[in-house]
């Protein structure tokens, strides 16, 4: 396989024209995948605060994004992931100069992959997350790339490899 420009991002070149087979745009606290943590009689918890919030808003966003597609089945082919995840810039950094979101409040960006990937599973665009054989994602703040939102959110690019059929 070799890679192709496509729009702003180079994507996987299957052969043929690659174009997402779904976009989805969030709007929202991006939340890192946290560890779960046992609360007693067979119950878990998340334990960052607000992860389950944004899971259900990535997946409301692909569940939409799925319908105003005319997705009716999950995908069960290969598929490559791109996500923009932006994050607001801290009142504090520096603004004559470029930073980057590397704190810890801004959340371990494989963490953010899982709960994003998660979610796509749940809303019933893909089957399973293992499905997914190309990832590419970044954490960015609003207008450090083109696919950067101007609030906090995150955009998603799903690209179908190969035959799309069961």
């Amino acid at each position: 396989m070799t890679q192709t420009q496509h729009g702003l991002f180079d994507t996987i070149d299957t052969g043929t024209t690659a174009r997402p087979g779904l976009v989805i745009i969030v709007r929202g606290q991006p939340k890192p995948k946290g560890s779960l943590r046992h609360i007693g009689h067979g119950r878990m918890k998340e334990e960052v605060k607000g992860s389950p919030a944004w899971r259900l808003a990535v997946k409301d966003a692909a569940v939409t994004a799925a319908e105003d597609a005319g997705l009716t089945e999950p995908l069960v082919c290969p598929l490559a992931v791109e996500a923009t995840i932006t994050v607001l810039k801290p009142q504090s950094a520096p603004k004559r100069r470029e930073t980057w979101p590397i704190t810890r409040s801004s959340g371990d960006i494989d963490k953010h992959a899982r709960n994003l990937l998660d979610a796509l599973a749940d809303a019933g665009v893909m089957r399973d997350d293992s499905q997914v054989i190309d990832l590419h994602i970044r954490k960015c703040y609003p207008g450090q790339h083109p696919d950067a939102l101007d609030v906090r959110g995150a955009v998603i690019y799903l690209y179908p490899i190969g035959d799309t059929t069961p």
